[in-house]
C-alpha cells in the first residue's frame, strides 16, 4: 500500500508515520492482490480530540473511517478496528457482485466459515419511502430547513446549479455539501 499522510493542526512525526503504516498494513491481508490506489489518512486535533480519517479508494469501491479519542495512537487502533470489521461485513456481498458483474476472481480473499455467516446476516430491508417536491434553495437556506425539522441531513435543489444537493450536520458540529459528480 502507498500512504499519503497528513496533519492539520498536529506535526505528523516519524513515530506516527510508522505506527499508521504499520497497523494499515495488517489489511493488506484481505485482499487478494496488493492495493495499487494511494492510501488517504489525515490525522487532526479538534478541541482536545485525536481524529483519524482513512479512505481507501478500490476498484468500485471506497473503504473509508473516522475514529477520535484523547489519544493519537488509540484512534489509529479503533479505525484500524473498524475498517477490518468493514471488510468483514462486505467481503462477500462485493465478491459475489464482483463475480457477478465484471467476472474476475474476487476483490477479498475467501474465508469459508466467515462468508456463510456473512451471508446470513446480510438483510437491508427498506422500511419507508419518502417523496417531496425539491423547492429551489440555496445551501445556506437548506441547512436553515435542516436545522428546523431536525435531521442531520437535507436534500434540495440548488438554486445556483439546478442540480440535486445533500447538505448534512458534521460530527465537528459544522455542516458539508455533497454535490453530484
Amino acid at each position: 500500500m502507498k500512504y499519503n499522510i497528513r496533519g492539520q493542526h498536529i506535526l505528523v512525526t516519524d513515530a506516527l508515520r510508522d505506527y499508521v503504516e504499520k497497523k494499515l498494513s495488517r489489511l493488506e491481508k484481505y485482499f487478494e492482490e496488493p492495493i495499487t490506489s494511494e492510501t488517504n489518512v489525515t490525522m487532526s486535533v479538534t478541541k482536545g480530540k485525536h481524529v483519524i480519517e482513512v479512505m481507501i479508494p478500490l476498484s468500485n469501491a471506497m473503504l473509508r473511517a473516522e475514529e477520535k479519542s484523547e489519544d493519537m495512537y488509540a484512534s489509529i487502533d479503533l479505525v484500524v478496528d473498524k475498517l477490518e470489521r468493514q471488510i468483514r461485513k462486505h467481503k462477500t456481498k462485493i465478491n459475489n457482485r464482483y463475480r457477478k458483474e465484471s467476472g474476475i476472481r474476487t476483490l477479498f480473499k475467501e474465508d469459508g466459515a466467515a462468508a456463510r455467516v456473512l451471508e446470513e446476516e446480510e438483510d437491508y430491508e427498506l422500511v419507508k419511502t419518502k417523496r417531496f417536491m425539491l423547492k429551489p434553495m440555496d445551501v445556506e437556506e437548506a441547512i436553515l430547513q435542516m436545522n428546523m425539522v431536525g435531521h442531520n441531513f437535507f436534500m434540495f435543489a440548488n438554486a445556483a446549479t439546478k442540480e440535486v444537493n445533500v447538505v448534512y450536520k458534521r460530527s465537528d458540529g459544522r455542516y458539508g455539501l455533497i454535490e453530484a459528480d
